[in-house]
């Protein structure tokens, strides 16, 4: 499973750019990648991790502007069409899962 959270936040003021800086590096600290300026993504190993992530991000929200959170499959993710400039790009490839058992 995926999760991305999406995020359009208030930077007009000094102290909102610090507050949407401070977002941005808690989500990188939870293991997120940056997919696009105010878009981050990370795997998730189940639905539960999902949850936790959820509430972690809760836990860091700034005051101002509008976050969402997506989640979505394996397969889902494989469908992505992905462009940059005018080339498409190759199709995402999901991460590697290890069989314990």
């Amino acid at each position: 499973m995926w999760i991305v959270v999406m995020f359009d936040l208030p930077v007009v003021e000094k102290a909102e750019r610090k507050a949407a800086t401070v977002f941005r590096n808690a989500l990188l600290d939870m293991g997120f990648e940056m997919a696009q300026f105010s878009v981050y993504m990370r795997f998730c190993n189940s639905q539960a991790q999902i949850d936790t992530y959820c509430t972690m991000v809760e836990k860091c929200l700034p005051a101002g502007g509008k976050v969402n959170i997506l989640q979505f499959t394996d397969k889902q993710y494989e469908r992505i069409i992905t462009f940059n400039g005018k080339s498409k790009q190759a199709a995402n490839k999901s991460p590697d899962q290890f069989n314990l058992f």
